[in-house]
């Protein structure tokens, strides 16, 4: 696996000639010497192991080059250069592939289409969000998402309103594919509430407000926090980290919200299952979105929602067991909704009971038949 774009991993090869490995995963990162936590998600990325295991499968983390300033436009040919290298050598060690299936258009779409050119196989992308919604903004990564679009053999996007915003782009119709987002409902499931907030140091009374995600400005934590001053007897447990946290915790304090908010940072997927079944209800405030998995894993726990009616986000919250869209984007509008359903929550039983309909198997099956149409050799 070449992590600087040049040179192939040993690791890699004594991985495939072991005959260990039935199933790979190639997942690149941008490459960053140093991973102390003063350098944010650059550090994160530092920490990235080189190869790991993930349900039996190995992923493989091949590192590319991120040009501050320049990285959005170069991003999809760096990334393309580093994995160039590492694919041809999985063929060369008898690791036969079919199909790239990238997922998010931009970079790693465009990249699994020069990918795909090079060695002659054909490639299905997946849109997923800000891939389609904010990067075709500017000049540069428009015309290379429509480039690969067209050249991708299939399509897919996880909700209906990315579809409609690739439309918009150019791309036909009939050549996208909806397959929505899944949710594990084995990993996300009910568990004691009470049990849950003494696990993580909670109060085992009063209602408890969940925000999960990077807490950039699109997120609208800041909203969150925001519409928590107007609720009576709550607290606000926030699960994310990034450079807007500092800011978060200010606003926090000019509110004079104390005790009522606490920060969690970063979380593992297996821990988060534990925040969803501690809070009465998690709170989305998105201004974009494609199918934001955060909602499907709280309903899995049987734990409802508010959320913005942005994006994808009115094609899963489509019932009152599931909670309340927010049609206004604003703290008092938020705290509305969340009052109105602290106020009469529907049972935990018939969110899960919702929650169920976004099982894994549809999509699964739905992208096996899209691979089976483009491949009609293997099927």
């Amino acid at each position: 696996m070449p992590y600087h774009g040049i040179f192939v991993e040993n690791r890699l090869r004594r991985l495939l000639d072991s005959g260990e490995v039935a199933a790979m995963v190639v997942a690149p990162v941008p490459w960053f010497p140093i991973d102390n936590e003063m350098f944010g998600r650059y550090a994160t990325f530092a920490r990235v192991p080189r190869e790991e295991r993930q349900h039996g499968i190995a992923v493989l983390h091949p590192r590319y080059a991120l040009i501050p300033k320049v990285g959005m436009s170069s991003a999809p040919f760096l990334m393309y250069a580093s994995l160039r290298n590492v694919l041809a050598e999985m063929l060369k060690a008898r690791f036969r592939f079919d199909l790239i299936d990238a997922h998010y258009l931009y970079p790693d779409g465009v990249a699994a289409v020069l990918l795909g050119r090079s060695l002659g196989k054909p490639v299905v992308i997946t849109a997923r969000g800000t891939d389609v919604n904010l990067l075709p903004e500017y000049r540069v990564p428009r015309r290379l998402i429509r480039w690969a679009a067209a050249r991708a053999a299939g399509l897919i996007t996880v909700s209906e309103a990315l579809r409609e915003r690739l439309i918009e782009l150019g791309v036909p119709g009939s050549r996208i594919e909806v397959l929505r987002n899944g949710v594990d409902l084995e990993l996300f499931a009910p568990q004691d509430r009470a049990a849950a907030r003494r696990e993580l140091g909670l109060a085992a009374d009063g209602p408890i407000v969940l925000s999960v995600g990077s807490p950039l400005p699109l997120k609208g934590v800041d909203l969150v926090i925001r519409a928590s001053a107007a609720l009576r007897n709550t607290t606000l447990i926030i699960v994310g980290e990034g450079p807007a946290t500092s800011g978060l915790r200010r606003l926090a304090k000019d509110l004079n919200l104390g005790e009522r908010v606490r920060f969690l940072g970063l979380m593992a997927q297996l821990r988060l299952a534990t925040v969803y079944n501690a809070a009465d209800v998690l709170v989305l405030a998105s201004a974009r979105e494609g199918s934001p998995n955060v909602l499907l894993e709280a309903l899995a726990c049987g734990t409802p929602v508010v959320a913005t009616a942005v994006g994808g986000v009115s094609e899963i919250v489509r019932s009152r067991a599931a909670g309340r869209l927010v049609q206004e984007r604003t703290p008092q509008a938020i705290a509305t909704a969340i009052r109105d359903l602290l106020a009469d929550p529907p049972a935990r039983a018939a969110v899960r009971a919702y929650a169920e309909r976004f099982a894994w198997g549809p999509t699964t099956a739905g992208q096996l038949r899209l691979f089976r149409s483009i491949l009609p050799e293997r099927a």
